[in-house]
């Protein structure tokens, strides 16, 4: 009887032991994403889900808010970042694959104003004034201590002499898509986003684009986390492929890597 009982058991932990057909075909994703790729990332999550059946949640917010979620346990397979850092960081905290992480895509920044603004065509360069500009209005963008696009932007106009006189017409959004929204809504005078957040919004206009030798090169590192499950792999080689390519520089992204077929 207790030998007749052993083999049960064994039996029932062999079976227990091999994964169920849901578990093995699980090709469900959440991916973290800085909220700057939103159009352009939902737009190839429906082509990759048309390609492969796979479920994909996203998650878009400021890098540095997801990066801090995912090194508080928070459910994701896939973190891109809209700068090098928060992507150290989340490396330095372990939680991410680095032998996965790619540099995949670059951007700019540019200045914006309402579409009905009478500002237009600014010559941003060493000596511009952007307090005198906005005058009595405010200034949009991430939050210069955390998010990317605000790090970027005081970066910039520090290096141009226009930090000081601008820092207290400056209004510090909680990423760059909720500083897009303040120009585009009237309640900012002027913002600096991505210029691939200005391609997207009709509410606002390109006024001036920032040099690129003001500020250190913007850069999207892609990566899965520690915890990721196969199908991440898919994912990724699909972020570096030519249909993807063609989506993101069709948004204004620029394409790092060399395309994959």
């Amino acid at each position: 009887m207790n030998r007749l009982a052993g083999l049960v058991l064994a039996f029932a932990a062999s079976l227990a032991a091999i994964p169920s057909p849901a578990a093995a075909q699980d090709k469900s994703l959440t991916i973290f994403a800085a909220a700057s790729m939103k159009n352009a990332l939902d737009e190839i999550d429906a082509a990759y889900a048309v390609k492969t059946a796979a479920k994909i949640t996203v998650s878009y917010a400021a890098s540095s808010a997801l990066a801090r979620q995912i090194e508080q346990g928070a459910p994701a397979d896939v973190f891109i970042s809209a700068d090098t850092d928060w992507m150290d960081y989340a490396i330095g905290k372990k939680t991410i694959n680095e032998p996965s992480r790619v540099n995949l895509l670059g951007n700019s920044i540019v200045l914006i104003a309402p579409k009905d603004s009478k500002i237009d065509n600014v010559n941003i360069g060493p000596g511009f004034d952007l307090a005198k500009l906005a005058s009595d209005g405010r200034i949009a963008t991430g939050d210069v201590k955390s998010v990317p696009a605000g790090k970027y932007a005081k970066a910039a106009l520090e290096k141009l002499g226009a930090w000081q006189a601008a820092e207290p017409k400056f209004a510090m959004a909680v990423d760059v898509r909720a500083a897009l929204t303040l120009v585009a809504r009237g309640e900012a005078a002027l913002g600096i986003v991505y210029s691939t957040d200005a391609k997207v919004e009709p509410g606002v206009k390109i006024v001036g684009a920032f040099p690129a030798d003001s500020h250190s090169a913007i850069i999207y590192p892609v990566a899965a986390t520690t915890t990721a499950k196969p199908e991440a792999s898919n994912y990724l080689a699909f972020l570096r492929s030519t249909a993807a390519k063609a989506i993101f520089e069709k948004y204004g992204f620029k394409f790092l890597v060399s395309p994959s077929t």
